[in-house]
């Protein structure tokens, strides 16, 4: 199957275009940057791995390589791990998801439709919602991530194709994303973030990359998804956990208000509390390799662990 990834130089995009190139899917990454995302995949490396660039709006230059049994992910967006959303960095994590899902429709639109589309999302969705148990039919949250969230699922929503909705939680990987922040706060001795009781639905980067293959592989499964495992834990457990594998105290909580201050409205990200739960995925009988918290820590962290667990690439 040929997958055309746009976004796939970030987070969860570079573990999937390792993963399914990997099992010889034919990948094309739309990058407005193709020269240095031809660097990270190395065609000596991944042989089924092209780039191609684009301007992140429009289908000019890649659309015409949609056929009727390719796949399209679409993870393009401003990464929201910025210092501070002033306003017009705000202004750029949502027309940079809006302006990618217009690139996709036109495309579609011009060429036809894919098998398959996977649309990006994330659990903001939800907002913040305390200790409420949170499932794909769970109806969205207030404030600005979930409002992003919102119009980013929407910029696609008219596809005439079976669309898959990816709500992420905290994806665990040591180089992007929130998972690093919260590691160097524990190693820093670092107990909680806020009152510690706020959810995190986590899943492991590898765990996200298979999920994603097999939502591409199914026949009828679509509409939302919330891609995190079954085992979602308070912050103050992901922290006590982190800090066991790392062999640190957890000496020094983090107020809310201190981190707000830093960090303006970023600090949701961090004190926001969602409870997901895979139901769709469970119900589809998908298996995560690494649904327990400290077997998904100790493979990211192998030099604290004396039995580093192998990636299944």
């Amino acid at each position: 199957m040929r997958v055309i990834i746009t976004g796939g130089t970030g987070l969860i995009g570079r573990t999937l275009v390792h993963h399914l190139a990997r099992q010889e899917y034919e990948i094309i990454v739309l990058s407005r940057y193709p020269e240095r995302a031809a660097q990270m995949f190395s065609h000596r490396e991944l042989p089924g791995v092209q780039t191609i660039g684009w301007d992140a709006t429009s289908a000019q230059g890649w659309g015409e390589f949609i056929t009727g049994e390719s796949a399209i992910v679409n993870l393009a967006g401003a990464t929201p791990a910025h210092w501070r959303w002033t306003q017009r960095y705000r202004t750029r994590i949502l027309e940079s998801r809006l302006g990618a899902g217009q690139a996709v429709m036109q495309a579609m639109e011009r060429y036809g439709p894919p098998a398959v589309l996977v649309q990006a999302s994330a659990s903001g969705y939800y907002g913040d919602r305390g200790q409420e148990l949170l499932t794909e039919t769970s109806l969205p949250g207030q404030g600005f991530r979930a409002e992003v969230c919102q119009e980013w699922e929407a910029s696609t929503a008219q596809a005439s194709t079976r669309r898959c909705i990816i709500r992420t939680g905290l994806v665990l990987d040591t180089t992007a994303g929130a998972f690093p922040p919260l590691l160097q706060f524990a190693r820093l001795w670092g107990k909680q973030v806020g009152n510690g009781r706020q959810w995190i639905p986590w899943i492991h980067r590898m765990d996200v990359a298979r999920a994603i293959q097999f939502l591409l592989e199914q026949r009828t499964l679509c509409g939302p998804v919330n891609l995190c495992t079954p085992r979602s834990v308070p912050n103050a457990e992901f922290l006590h956990v982190l800090h066991r594998i790392i062999k640190r105290p957890a000496l020094v909580p983090l107020p809310a208000i201190v981190l707000q201050a830093l960090l303006g409205e970023l600090a949701t990200v961090m004190l926001d509390s969602q409870h997901l739960v895979p139901d769709r995925l469970l119900k589809e009988s998908f298996q995560f390799v690494y649904p327990q918290l400290e077997q998904a820590l100790r493979n990211l962290l192998p030099e604290q662990s004396s039995t580093p667990v192998e990636e299944p690439f």
